[in-house]
């Protein structure tokens, strides 16, 4: 009888350990980095005249014109940031939405499992919803964070469609005063505010 009860428990043990592990179903995320690399393929190809201000600290501003072929290296830090729809990107991600009764946006917010491992700490887009010409995306909100015994470094990042970017950097190092560079580029001449 003993033997009878040791050769079950052993089968179903080996029953369980076999049993082939459920596969995790791929998240399908927006792919924000897809947007911004639309939106600067058609910058590319347009006539737009571009403008870039920066501003160190607040008191001083430079100002100068892009050239259509520059405005891709000017956009660098949009264009760098992990691709969520690739499914090893987005296994580190989690996907929140909600909706703005107010203003009428629905908010898709991306953020890491593991903030600590990342250094963007959020992709947000802000969709308007239109049922009669169909929704679209507003705004895109992009959060760069790295701290380590080398300093701080943060960046906020802020695209609008159709229109314009800006980043605020804020930096500094250890034993220095903190440094902050605003740098806002426009493409579309009505976007000034």
């Amino acid at each position: 009888m003993r033997n009878y009860v040791t050769a079950i428990l052993a089968t179903t043990l080996l029953m369980v350990a076999c049993k082939p592990k459920e596969k995790e179903e791929p998240k399908k995320f927006i792919s924000v980095l897809s947007l911004i690399e639309k939106q600067v393929a058609h910058i590319d190809t347009s006539l737009y005249s571009i403008r870039k201000y920066v501003i160190h600290d607040s008191l001083h501003i430079d100002s100068s014109y892009v050239n259509r072929e520059n405005f891709r290296e000017v956009a660098k830090e949009f264009l760098e940031i992990p691709d969520l729809s690739d499914p090893k990107v987005a296994r580190r991600y989690k996907e929140e939405t909600r909706y703005d009764p107010l203003t009428n946006w629905v908010i898709v917010s991306y953020v890491p499992v593991n903030p600590e491992k990342e250094d963007i700490q959020k992709q947000e887009i802000i969709v308007i919803p239109n049922a009669a010409t169909g929704d679209k995306v507003n705004n895109i909100i992009i959060e760069r964070l790295i701290s380590n015994k080398n300093g701080y470094l943060s960046k906020k990042m802020y695209w609008q469609t159709d229109k314009n970017f800006l980043i605020t950097t804020t930096s500094q190092k250890p034993g220095e005063p903190e440094i902050v560079t605003i740098t806002k580029v426009i493409w579309d001449e009505y976007s000034l505010q």
